[in-house]
């Protein structure tokens, strides 16, 4: 990794899982880190163990609930009044897989509001300073996204709910999110790089919360993940999972507008390299009706915010 020394990285999701090891990683090669988080309790133990593992760490948490437009807005127009540029961000957190349809506090349903919406207004908050960070921007998908199709008429599962399917279009959105992001970028002038990682298949508690979530008996889906990953199959620790994105946001040798995951076998587990665009993302009309709807859902224009 390159000497962050003096960089700001925002990391979402960084209360466990992939965004604590993103953090911890950051921390160690310099940078200061602003983590927002939903829950404060969970923010301040992810602090302590930031600290303990990488004592000289500058670290803060904020409140954010990315199923929440409101929390969004009121988290990035705290950091503008900060004023101090941000560059590096990594669109991390996310939800997987409730078994009953969820929808976030402005109607959205909850994987698509939260994992997509809710880091598409992010960023447009953020914008400007992002745009003086001359930062880079990596959001999460998943190789889920290779097997997404958009339903225009039904994007928030109104009509018919898989937990799955919902899944699976969120993190295609993710995706699209990400290199849309890149040329319009480009277009634009802003100075930003944009990528897109996704870490194959990681044990996280992505595998309890969400599938977990209404639940009164729990899903067997995390004692399988953890079952797997003793063996060793198709599984991986966070420690590896999280390299793509690590690779993505702060390698010199990655770049804009491209992919990034695991090099193994159907992308479960393997060291970070670069991958072709799925073919359910290769559309770029695809990607900017997605933008359009999707400023409209997120209450944002990105022309207005720099």
């Amino acid at each position: 990794m390159p000497d962050l020394t003096g960089k700001l990285a925002v990391v979402t999701g960084a209360s466990d899982g992939i965004g604590l090891g993103l953090a911890e990683r950051l921390a160690r090669a310099g940078a200061e880190l602003v983590l927002p988080v939903r829950n404060p309790v969970k923010g301040t133990a992810a602090l302590e163990r930031l600290r303990t593992s990488v004592p000289r760490a500058v670290a803060s948490t904020r409140e954010l609930d990315l199923a929440s437009l409101d929390s969004v807005r009121t988290f990035t127009e705290a950091l503008r009044r900060e004023g101090r540029p941000v560059n590096i961000l990594i669109n991390n957190a996310g939800v997987m897989t409730p078994p009953t349809r969820h929808i976030t506090r402005d109607g959205l349903e909850l994987q698509f509001g939260t994992n997509h919406i809710g880091h598409l207004a992010l960023v447009a908050g953020l914008l400007p300073l992002l745009d003086a960070g001359r930062a880079r921007v990596t959001t999460m998908s998943s190789s889920a996204a290779r097997y997404a199709k958009i339903d225009w008429d039904d994007l928030q599962s109104e009509r018919k709910y898989s937990p799955v399917r919902s899944y699976n279009l969120s993190k295609l959105a993710n995706l699209h999110f990400g290199l849309e992001l890149d040329r319009r970028a480009s277009a634009a002038g802003w100075n930003i790089v944009s990528n897109v990682a996704h870490p194959g298949t990681t044990l996280t508690n992505l595998y309890a919360s969400g599938p977990n979530l209404g639940r009164t008996k729990r899903s067997p889906q995390e004692a399988l993940m953890k079952r797997l990953h003793r063996w060793g199959v198709f599984v991986q620790s966070v420690e590896a999972g999280m390299l793509p994105a690590l690779y993505a946001a702060t390698s010199p040798d990655a770049r804009g507008g491209r992919f990034y995951g695991p090099d193994g076998l159907g992308q479960f587990t393997g060291g970070p390299t670069e991958l072709g665009v799925y073919r359910s993302a290769r559309s770029e009309a695809d990607a900017a009706r997605l933008w359009t709807v999707s400023e409209r859902l997120a209450r944002v224009d990105f022309a207005t915010h720099v």
